[in-house]
């Protein structure tokens, strides 16, 4: 439990001061955040904004996780160095799409397909190694699985690695693009992200202390995960991290995350799903990144079936309720409320699990 402490209190710490610090840095070098023309007009104050925060959302995590390793003398476990790899990598695919919007003062950086492919280069490599029986412990079990998961393995679904890699594709992809399209009011997605993320470190607590490779295990039922305790320190370290830069991406926000913070955010999250064998439940525990990429999906569905007709004036959804007259901070509150729902429905849900097969 200190090991989760630590890396919680040096993100926040981090992230806290070192998020000023890169506003200067941002501000004195130019690298302002260009505006949709296509949005509310309310945003167009906000062009020239600092953007590319999630570099210190990204640092002040691998800052937390490294102290926490370095006070309690201990080892980086597999399941550890391959979230941490998920969640930089995709954190990188971010930073060139931030830093070519900068660098040619467009809304537009990165193509989606060289986007696309980055991920996919990034969660492919992720796959495999977490499949890897090179990887395994030494009770054989590798960071991912083979099976479908909602609250644990369910061994009757056992599925080929290709097939798995395809999922495993489809999670990190749609989870870092779901976490992309919130990010669009000061604050949405850092805040909704803080009680995601802290869902995740109480989640890998439970799975810790019921863990299936415990040598004086007395329960029947326990979690077949490969290092919980070293994902919560990471869970720990990312909620910190957020609530760190929450300080200063709160209304009106000082600087914004980018993609450099939303892909990782997302990779991270998509991370933690398929190494806790919680991927269905991410669903409602972010349950409103699920609306958010929903409220996409139909607008552009119904757009091309209709041929030119839309269901919201405006997607992603919240940029809908700015349309229709609702103020950008009420909105922002409103959305964390649903998020702060979905999760207490999925902590509730991974916890009547454990209470109906105890």
């Amino acid at each position: 439990m200190l090991a989760i402490l630590i890396g919680g209190g040096f993100a926040l710490l981090v992230s806290l001061l070192g998020t000023r610090v890169a506003i200067n840095l941002l501000t004195e070098h130019g690298y302002g955040q260009e505006i949709r023309d296509d949005g509310p007009t309310t945003h167009h104050t906000k062009r020239g904004t600092p953007t590319m925060g999630g570099v210190v959302i990204i640092l002040a995590t691998l800052i937390g996780y490294a102290g926490s390793k370095l006070i309690t003398q201990d080892v980086p476990s597999a399941s550890a160095l391959l979230l941490l790899f998920l969640f930089v990598g995709t954190g990188l695919v971010g930073f060139l799409d931030d830093f070519i919007k900068v660098a040619k003062q467009r809304s537009l950086g990165l193509r989606s397909k060289a986007k696309m492919i980055g991920l996919t280069v990034i969660a492919v490599v992720f796959g495999f190694l977490a499949l890897s029986p090179a990887l395994e412990d030494f009770r054989g079990q590798t960071p991912a699985s083979h099976h479908i998961s909602f609250i644990r393995d369910v061994e009757s679904f056992t599925l080929p690695t290709v097939i798995v890699i395809f999922l495993i594709w489809l999670i990190v992809a749609g989870t870092s693009n779901a976490v992309n399209l919130t990010d669009g009011l000061d604050g949405l997605a850092t805040g909704a992200s803080v009680m995601v993320f802290g869902a995740y470190t109480f989640v890998n607590i439970w799975q810790n202390n019921q863990w299936c490779g415990q040598e004086d295990i007395t329960f029947g039922k326990c979690y077949e995960v490969r290092d919980p305790l070293d994902l919560a320190i990471i869970a720990a370290a990312i909620t910190g991290a957020c609530f760190g830069f929450l300080w200063w991406n709160a209304s009106p926000a000082s600087i914004f995350m980018g993609d450099t913070g939303s892909l990782s955010l997302g990779g991270a999250l998509a991370g933690f799903a398929i190494l806790t064998r919680t991927e269905m439940l991410l669903a409602v525990l972010g349950g409103i990144f699920l609306m958010e990429t929903l409220s996409v999906m139909l607008q552009v569905g119904f757009f091309k079936l209709t041929k030119g007709r839309r269901i919201f004036r405006i997607a992603p959804i919240h940029h809908h309720f700015e349309m229709v007259g609702w103020e950008e901070v009420n909105v922002v509150i409103r959305f964390w409320i649903i998020t702060g729902l979905s999760v207490a429905a999925g902590l509730g849900i991974f916890y009547a699990e454990w209470v109906a097969g105890a």
